[in-house]
């Protein structure tokens, strides 16, 4: 079945025929061309992970999640890291959450605009890249939990930009696929699945069903919450410690990680920082984080995503 005959306008819940325009979400996801403590989910290694303080909760096993997206950035945002990474946190050297100009907290601004900055220039980062990068942060719910914990994905360039290739859509062409049949993406379920041709975790995005009636007041509520809002706002703050309760158990295997090729020595470029190594196109986290001891194993989870989150809630 079809996207646009699974959401044919006549059969719209009554929510979404009295709605008179698309929402700033809609916007912000189609990049405007549309008529911490903080729990996340991370895509690292081509797994959906679920994250708090840092840490790895649990790792899912299917290639697919199915989420509702509550809230979103309403700009693509940009980070850069002048050194490699030394073993110590620490924020990035410059970024932006509108994209277009440095925050004003960034601690060395590599220009007035972001337009015009060196590092913004392909070959200023390894392998023909752009040394500051690319990424928008979105505020999702679980589809068989809308109810429980709002978490935070920051969704990289890749996943972000692209045509559309038949039904598989990166974010903005998702965001305005659904925008031309005056939908938003704020009344679906959106299933969030993994490219399988792509070396990198990249992900494609598809409208699954509409919400119900009885569905849609609490996305509303979960939307303006102040869990959702701090989601989708950059911040480098150091958060706060935070309680992390014992690995999970997943049943079955565990999907095999992506292996990356080693990348090529970056180009010299004329820049004000001297570019860093970029990590693999998946580790969407923006803040360095500390050196871990990882498992020997990895924790498995319980089948039901509620059901991890609910544990996950108990230990808070």
């Amino acid at each position: 079945m079809s996207n646009v005959a699974l959401f044919n306008p006549a059969q719209a819940p009554a929510f979404a025929k009295n709605r008179t325009s698309l929402s700033p979400i809609a916007k912000a996801l189609a990049g405007g061309a549309v008529g911490g403590g903080t729990k996340r989910i991370s895509i690292k290694g081509g797994v959906f992970r679920l994250n708090e303080g840092g840490k790895e909760i649990a790792a899912i096993e299917e290639r697919y999640l199915d989420v509702v997206i509550v809230n979103a950035a309403p700009d693509v945002s940009r980070v850069f890291y002048a050194k490699s990474y030394d073993g110590e946190a620490s924020a990035p050297d410059c970024w932006s959450q509108s994209g277009k100009v440095p925050s004003p907290d960034a601690r060395n601004p590599q220009h007035t605009k972001c337009d015009g900055c060196e590092q913004n220039i392909a070959g200023s980062g390894q392998n023909n890249s752009r040394a500051c990068r690319f990424q928008q942060q979105i505020a999702v719910v679980l589809a068989n939990d809308m109810s429980g914990s709002v978490l935070q994905m920051t969704v990289p360039a890749k996943s972000i930009f692209g045509k559309e290739e038949g039904e598989n859509r990166a974010l903005q062409a998702y965001a305005r696929h659904l925008g031309a049949q005056n939908i938003d993406p704020s009344e679906v379920i959106t299933r969030m699945k993994f490219d399988t041709k792509s070396e990198a975790p990249k992900l494609f995005f598809k409208a699954m069903r509409w919400l119900t009636d009885d569905e849609f007041p609490t996305i509303q509520q979960q939307g303006k919450t102040d869990i959702a809002v701090k989601a989708v706002t950059m911040s480098f703050s150091k958060s706060e410690s935070v309680s992390v309760p014992a690995p999970l158990k997943i049943e079955g295997k565990r999907p095999a990680p992506v292996v990356e090729e080693e990348e090529a020595p970056a180009p010299k470029a004329k820049a004000k920082a001297k570019p860093a190594p970029l990590p693999a196109e998946d580790d969407e986290e923006p803040v360095v984080r500390k050196d871990e001891k990882k498992p020997n194993a990895v924790p498995k989870a319980k089948a039901d995503l509620s059901a991890m989150v609910d544990d996950w809630d108990e230990a808070e």
